[in-house]
């Protein structure tokens, strides 16, 4: 009896255009690297980062929700989510400016565009355990049975409530 044939494929790619295999990207980086059209970005991208990083180390708790979008011509250009946050971190554009020329960055101004995000709040998740009632046997009988003293207050207290939750309604 024969066997149905079954191309065997090679580990690789192979990179038509040039004829060398191609690595199988394993994170974004060598995604990047390793597309033709879309690694000339990279360079950009880790500039950002480091731009980026950069800022937030000079005013962590503002720029929290504030990023870099764009740095071109020696004009670094930043988003806000809203107009206060926007006004803020407008009164703090000379200590980032002079921290960041400090550190090696060619920029002579900062513009701050407001980036209002819609948010998308998620749903509550459901709660999806359910005790059996031998583990809520189990509980109850810890908290009959466990000394009423100082130490155990907070213990008993969230006993309480757990079998309260978990009751199974009457019928």
């Amino acid at each position: 009896m024969s066997t149905p044939f079954t191309p065997s494929r090679p580990p690789y790619r192979i990179n038509i255009k040039r004829g060398r295999p191609v690595m199988g990207a394993t994170g974004a980086g060598d995604f990047l690297r390793s597309n033709d059209k879309i690694s000339p970005l990279l360079p950009t991208i880790q500039r950002h980062l480091s731009l980026q990083k950069d800022c937030g180390a000079i005013l962590p708790p503002i720029f929290d929700t504030c990023e870099v979008m764009q740095l071109a011509d020696g004009l670094l250009t930043l988003s806000a989510p809203n107009a206060a946050l926007a006004t803020k971190l407008k009164q703090q554009c000379p200590k980032l400016l002079s921290s960041l020329q400090e550190r090696g960055w060619q920029i002579n101004a900062v513009r701050i565009k407001v980036q209002v995000k819609r948010v998308v709040e998620k749903a509550p998740p459901v709660k999806q355990l359910a005790l059996s009632g031998k583990a809520l046997q189990a509980f109850s009988t810890l908290e009959q049975n466990l000394e009423n003293t100082s130490q155990n207050t907070d213990l008993l207290a969230a006993l309480s409530r757990l079998l309260e939750r978990h009751q199974h309604p009457k019928k």
